[in-house]
């Protein structure tokens, strides 16, 4: 087994760059879920207002 200490990208393999690309891959999909980009896939819960009370002077 080599030790695998100070890496440079001659000790990058093509198990390394095949790991990476899918950890990659899948930090874009979790985030294309968590933070949808158009109006339409956000939450269809009822919505709620805040009701600001008007002083009288």
């Amino acid at each position: 087994m080599t030790n695998r200490i100070g890496l440079s990208l001659k000790d990058f393999t093509r198990r390394d760059f095949l790991a990476s690309s899918g950890l990659t891959a899948a930090l874009f999909t979790a985030a294309l879920l968590l933070f949808p980009t158009s109006h339409e896939t956000e939450g269809k819960a009822a919505q709620v207002t805040a009701q600001v009370p008007v002083s009288s002077r």
